[in-house]
C-alpha cells in the first residue's frame, strides 16, 4: 500500500534526521497503528503516552495490551500533585465543565506540562492526528514546525481516512480500545468523552458542550505549515 510505505518512510525521516524522536499516542486507533509499524519495523522511535489521571478503564486495560504485544515500551507521563491540587481545591474536580477558561486550564494541567517533560530533549515529536477529524485540523501538515516545543513535528496520517486507519488496524489484528466499539470514534478522559452520534463527526463525542471551533486541548495549536 503505496500510502503505507509513505508513513514508513516519513517515520524513518524523523527517527534519522531529527533524533531522537517521540511518538505521543493517545492510545487511539491512528496512534496504534504508528505504534505498530513503529514496532514491527524496528525504529529507533520512543513511544510516551499521557496519564491524565481520568481515563477510562478501557484506556488502561489497552495500555497492559500493549505490554503484552509490543516490544517497544510506553512511557507513561502523569501530572504533578502540586499542579493539580490548588485548581481542584479552587474550582472542583469537574470544573471543566463551567467554563472554556477552566477546562483549557484543566487541560494544560493534566496535558500540556507532563507533555513538556515527556518532549524534553527530543528533536522531533510524532502524532496521528488526521485532517479529516475536525475543522481544527483541516489544514494540518505532513511536518510543521512546533514553535512553542522549539522542535519538529510529524503528522504521518494526516491524509489518511478513518476508514484507511480501520482497515490498517483490522488487516493486522492491532489492540485498540474496546471503547471503539461502542461509538466513541474519539477517546480522552472520561468525563470529557462521550460517543458519537449518527452523522456527527469523529471529534464531536469530545468536549461536546463546546463549539467545533474550540475543541482541542493546547497540545497540538496551529503551527506553521511545511508540507
Amino acid at each position: 500500500m503505496e500510502k503505507l510505505r509513505a508513513v514508513e518512510a516519513l517515520l524513518r525521516e524523523a527517527a534519522e534526521t531529527r533524533a531522537p524522536a517521540v511518538l505521543a499516542s493517545s492510545l487511539g486507533v491512528e496512534d496504534m497503528l504508528l505504534l505498530d509499524v513503529i514496532d514491527a519495523a524496528r525504529l529507533d522511535i520512543g513511544v510516551f503516552t499521557l496519564d491524565t489521571g481520568r481515563l477510562h478503564q478501557e484506556t488502561y486495560d489497552l495500555l497492559q495490551a500493549i505490554r503484552r504485544r509490543y516490544r517497544t515500551p510506553v512511557a507513561v507521563y502523569t501530572p504533578d500533585a502540586a499542579d493539580l491540587e490548588p485548581y481542584i481545591a479552587a474550582h472542583g474536580p469537574n470544573a471543566f465543565y463551567d467554563s472554556l477558561q477552566l477546562r483549557v486550564e484543566c487541560c494544560r494541567l493534566r496535558k500540556k506540562r507532563p507533555l513538556e517533560r515527556a518532549l524534553a530533549g527530543r528533536g522531533a515529536w510524532i502524532t496521528g492526528q488526521r485532517r479529516d477529524q475536525a475543522v481544527t485540523r483541516a489544514a494540518l501538515s505532513l511536518r510543521e514546525w512546533d514553535a512553542e516545543n522549539g522542535l519538529y513535528k510529524y503528522n504521518p496520517l494526516a491524509d489518511w481516512s478513518e476508514a484507511e486507519v480501520w482497515a490498517y488496524i483490522r488487516a493486522h489484528d492491532v489492540p485498540h480500545n474496546t471503547l471503539h466499539t461502542r461509538g466513541y470514534r474519539s477517546i480522552g478522559c472520561a468525563p470529557c468523552t462521550r460517543a458519537v452520534l449518527p452523522g456527527e463527526d469523529g471529534r464531536a463525542g469530545r468536549w461536546w458542550w463546546e463549539n467545533p471551533e474550540t475543541k482541542e486541548c493546547g497540545l497540538h495549536p496551529r503551527q506553521q505549515q511545511h508540507g
